[in-house]
Formats: C-alpha cells, structure tokens, sequence
C-alpha cells in the first residue's frame, strides 16, 4: 500500500500546531513580552524548516540508498562560501567595506552556483569513495568535511586577484556576507511583472510588504517592527521551499529511480546482479543530495551576515542525523516530523525554556561555578544547584540529546515513524489471460476476476 499523501500532511500539520501552541502557552501565561514571543515564534519556525529540509537531503543519501554520509556540513559550506564570493559586491565598488569582495552577480545567480558547487563537490567524493561502504564511506565524507573547513582557514586562500576581482575565502576571519538580503532580493524579483505594469520599481517591497505589511505590525510592535516581520516572511519562505524539498524527493522515491535506490539499500549485490549499474545510481543520488545539502546550507547561514570556518563545525552533522532518526530513516514524512520535533524540544526548546524560567523568577542571578551550586544543597537548598543547572542549559543539550538518541536506539530504532511502505510499481503488477468463452480476465491472488 502505498503512502497516502494528504493523512501525511494532515499528520504533519496536527504535529506543528501542537507545538506552536505549547511555545505560545508557554509564553503567554508567564508573560512574556509580546516582542520576545513572536521572535521565539519566528526563530521556532526556521529552525523546524532548515533541520526538516536538511533531513530529507540526508533520507536520499541514507533512508534510500543506504549512503553513510557524515559529511554534511562540508556541502552545506561549499554552498555558503561559493554563493558569497559570486554574489558579495566588488571589491572597491564602494559598496562594501569588506577586505574581500566578491563577482557582484545577482543573488540568485550566486544560489545557483553554491548549490552545483556542493553536487560537484559531491562528484569528487562519491567517483573514490563509493566503492566503500558502510563504516569507511563514513570516514571518508566527515575528512572531507574536514578538509574543507581547514581550507577554508587557510591564509593562502584568504584572498587573490582573479581576472581584476579581489575575491578569498576569508580564511579564520571567515567571510561577510554583505549581498542584498535574500528576502529583500525574492520579493523585488517577484514585483518585476507588477514594476512593468504599475511603471515604478520595487512596488511589492516598497509599497506593499514595507508600506502595508510592516506598517500594520507596528500598531502592535511600535519600536522597530521590521526585523520582527522580516524573521517571519523569511521563516515562512522556507516553509515553502520545504514544501519544494518534500515533493522533489517523495516524487523521486516512488519513481523508477528511486525503487532501484531502494533495492540498493537492501542488497546491493542483488540489484547489481539484476543488472543495474549500482554505481551510476549511488553517484547520481550522492549528488543530488549534496547539492540539496549545500542550499540548506544557504538558507540556513546566508542570512546571518558573515561566516567563519568554524561555523560548520561536525556538530551541525550529528545535530542532522538525531533528526532524522527521531522521524525515521526511510520516511520522508518521519524526517520532516523529526526535524521539527529536534528543533522544537531538543534545539530551540532549552533554550527557550530557559528564557519563560528567567522571565518568570525575574531574571535571578546563578551561582558562578558548579561548587557554590551544590554547597546548600547539603542543607536543603536546592534552588542555587537548579538556577545553575538553567544558566547551563545550552551546555546540557548534547546531554539532553545524547540521552534521547540512546533511548530511541533502544526503545524505537526506527524512528517515530520508521520505514513507510512504498508503492512497488506505478502500474498493476498483473496479467490478462484468455478463457474459453471469450473476453480477458485478471489473474490476482485471490483469483479470476471479470476485467
């Protein structure tokens, strides 16, 4: 039986709303100002977007075809720093003040090209290090994550004269981002049609999302409401593009392709030995993913206004992969459900738990050190050790995570969804045969039956 698209939404839809509510609840009742609230909120929705668009990049390389890939933050870089060094403004244009410039194209010429410099990156990877598997393939794809950040650190590739653009990848100062802000670029790119009408140039950002949007909100944020509103509109962008990604790859999943991915991932020699070039197939999947990889990782950092080397710590990789088994390898539905559930009680939860406690008990002041935390204790008090443990809250959510995942392991290997059943083939896998008097009848398991 295959997957029924609109219970998978409506699934999914049930899942957001309940944890909008509780982060909503949360707020309201210790008063938290309204401000703070709807900023949680905005931050709350991108980070269920990125973490649900970087999961189902992953469930191609791992839920279908059984690709151990803990490299992702290597793709997720290459796309970030190569969008930045085509799209960042010329260098001396006047337009920067950065050390470094860029090519100057559009923004979205430069998108483009981070998101085909991380699939060719995975090209280069995948030609070597597809004959490995299992344990070794995962070697292979977090050294060259790490070969990639070192690179990017170092000074020798900080900045060059290529064909009379001063461009570099910055090295340990990392890179600043300073091209047109990508909500601003999609919403003038969406008001040409409307600037060729109406004869004036950025009606949509100018009039409508500057003069009536931003304008509305502040009768209700008086002090600077844009930002607020720009956290919005961009989180609710990449809510549609994680629509994009989930349609992409479910389409690909029960696609011709995607059956034999899938036959990969049970028995490579199986498959290989019905005559399909396992190899060919495994790259092409390799690449598709790491080039998904790279635009999660422009649309998670392009935003931020600069990058370092850093930034793409493994970390950000094994934050990916605890979303994916919390929703389930295999399940395009499961990782997106994952990904919102990390995001919402395991990343951005502590932390904003932190802030509701803080709110409430009028921002007390915790021990400095773990000692003066437990000293009462042995007399009763244990509110110091619990001020100290909220102060280190972001400290403990690689404990927090750590235990979740060991649970999951052995409470629910397979996710909260786990692997879906597929549609076998996209036509009747039946025959017609001929009887005696006349006409055809379908032979199925149960039988004859009139066609």
């Amino acid at each position: 039986m295959g997957i029924d698209f609109r219970n998978d939404g409506l699934m999914l839809l049930t899942m957001l709303l309940g944890i909008y509510i509780i982060y909503l609840l949360a707020g309201l009742v210790i008063g938290f100002p309204f401000r703070g609230l709807m900023n949680q909120i905005g931050q709350l929705t991108f980070w269920i977007a990125v973490f649900a668009m970087a999961s189902l990049a992953l469930n191609l390389h791992w839920g279908y075809t059984g690709l151990f890939n803990i490299g992702i933050v290597g793709f997720m870089a290459t796309g970030v720093y190569v969008t930045g060094i085509l799209s960042k403004p010329v260098f001396g244009s006047g337009t920067s003040a950065a050390e470094i410039g860029g090519f100057g194209l559009p923004l979205w010429i430069g998108i483009i090209g981070g998101t085909v410099a991380a699939g060719l990156l995975g090209l280069i990877a995948a030609l070597p290090a597809l004959r490995l598997r299992a344990d070794y393939l995962a070697i292979v794809t977090i050294a060259l994550s790490e070969i990639v950040r070192f690179s990017l650190l170092s000074d020798s590739l900080s900045g060059h004269e290529i064909a009379g653009y001063r461009v570099g990848l910055g090295g340990g100062d990392g890179v600043i981002l300073d091209y047109q802000d990508p909500l601003e670029s999609l919403i003038r790119a969406l008001s040409a049609p409307f600037d060729l009408i109406l004869g004036e140039q950025g009606w949509l950002w100018n009039d409508v999302y500057l003069g009536i949007v931003v304008d509305f909100v502040a009768n209700f944020i008086p002090n600077n409401p844009k930002p607020v509103v720009d956290n919005f509109a961009y989180s609710a962008v990449l809510l549609l593009i994680l629509g994009g990604f989930y349609v992409v790859i479910r389409r690909m999943g029960n696609s011709p392709f995607g059956r034999v991915l899938k036959a990969i991932r049970e028995d490579e020699d199986v498959t290989n030995a019905l005559g399909k070039n396992t190899n060919m197939f495994k790259i092409k999947s390799f690449v598709v993913g790491c080039a998904l990889m790279g635009l999660v990782g422009i649309l998670w950092f392009g935003t931020q206004g600069s990058v370092t080397p850093n930034t793409f710590r493994p970390r950000i990789t094994f934050y990916i992969w605890i979303a994916l088994i919390i929703g389930g390898a295999g399940s395009n539905s499961g990782s997106v459900m994952g990904g919102a559930v990390f995001a919402a009680f395991l990343f951005q939860g502590p932390r904003y738990f932190k802030n509701v406690i803080e709110t409430a008990l009028g921002n007390p002041e915790a021990p400095s050190s773990f000692g003066q935390a437990m000293l009462p204790v042995s007399n009763g008090d244990v509110v110091p050790f619990l001020l100290y443990t909220l102060d280190s809250i972001r400290q403990l959510q690689l404990f927090m995570m750590g235990v979740v995942l060991i649970v999951l392991m052995h409470r629910r290997p397979d996710g909260m969804l786990g692997h879906r059943k597929e549609p076998a083939s996209s036509i009747p896998l039946t025959r017609p045969i001929k009887r005696s008097g006349g006409g055809d009848t379908v032979a199925t398991d149960g039988g004859e039956t009139d066609e």
